[in-house]
């Protein structure tokens, strides 16, 4: 399945607002990441964590192959007034020098990277005993609910990203393995599940923006999924209020925060 999340720019910047504030207080009160940390976020796009970062005092410098996700994150890092260095540069070869980072981070992009080159890269580029950070912000698709009948949705367009990414739990497992290979020690993770509200027109948006539809789809298609999304959500709607409809319903979408975070050897 080839994607683009350039191509969804807009839709991406606007719609994926990234980690919540509760992500950010469980890292810095566990102590992975503190203030004046010196930190790369890879694979980084629009920057929400780059920001996210800098905005809690970190120096940070995040690094993405999309040029238009680049440019929308220099925007909203102006808009912010947020001092980031973005850089055009691959995950697995940062072009960044030995030794010289706190802390590497990679949200929402760990799975698209030749992972373990990526790990050996970070490895190389962390001072001794810097941290690695992984971390996911996944929707869950529990059985009959809007994430689960979106997900069939985009099985009818697009069944090879429901086949690799269709049911998710958003645990992965394998980053352990893939940290754990490449040397990196003390490998730890934590998780916990929250709702994040949605209009319908966020909700679509979010999911335009995804790597099943506008990443991968026809603009057709994206045009016809959309327009079935919004059918299939007025629907929902109207089930859920006995037939009354509401001019801006909201959705209570499930999600999950998934972290490994690691230590280079001293």
């Amino acid at each position: 399945m080839n994607v683009n999340f350039g191509v969804t720019a807009s839709d991406y910047a606007k719609h994926r607002a990234g980690f919540p504030d509760a992500f950010f207080e469980r890292v810095f009160t566990e102590g992975i990441i503190k203030p004046g940390d010196v930190l790369v976020d890879v694979g980084t796009g629009t920057g929400t964590l780059a920001r996210g970062f800098a905005e809690r005092g970190c120096k940070v410098t995040g690094i993405d192959i999309a040029a238009q996700m680049l440019e929308q994150a220099k925007d909203l890092s102006l808009q912010a007034e947020l001092e980031v260095d973005f850089r055009f540069a691959k995950a697995e070869a940062t072009g960044l020098p030995d030794d010289s980072f706190d802390v590497v981070t990679a949200g929402q992009c760990w799975h698209w990277f030749d992972r373990p080159n990526v790990a050996l890269e970070v490895k190389r580029i962390l001072k001794p005993n810097g941290r690695i950070l992984i971390a996911h912000f996944d929707w869950l698709p529990l059985t009959g609910n809007v994430v689960d009948l979106t997900e069939k949705l985009i099985q009818t367009y697009n069944p090879k990203w429901y086949a690799e990414f269709g049911g998710m739990t958003g645990i992965y497992s394998e980053w352990l393995r893939d940290l754990g290979e490449a040397g990196f020690l003390d490998i730890q993770t934590f998780s916990f599940d929250m709702d994040v509200p949605y209009t319908h027109e966020a909700w679509r948006g979010r999911i335009r923006a995804s790597s099943g539809v506008g990443a991968s789809l026809s603009d057709e298609d994206v045009g016809g999924f959309d327009l079935e999304l919004k059918s299939l959500l007025e629907v929902q709607e109207q089930v859920a209020a006995r037939g009354e409809t509401d001019s801006h319903p909201i959705l209570n979408i499930p999600h999950r925060v998934f972290v490994v975070h690691a230590r280079k050897p001293g």
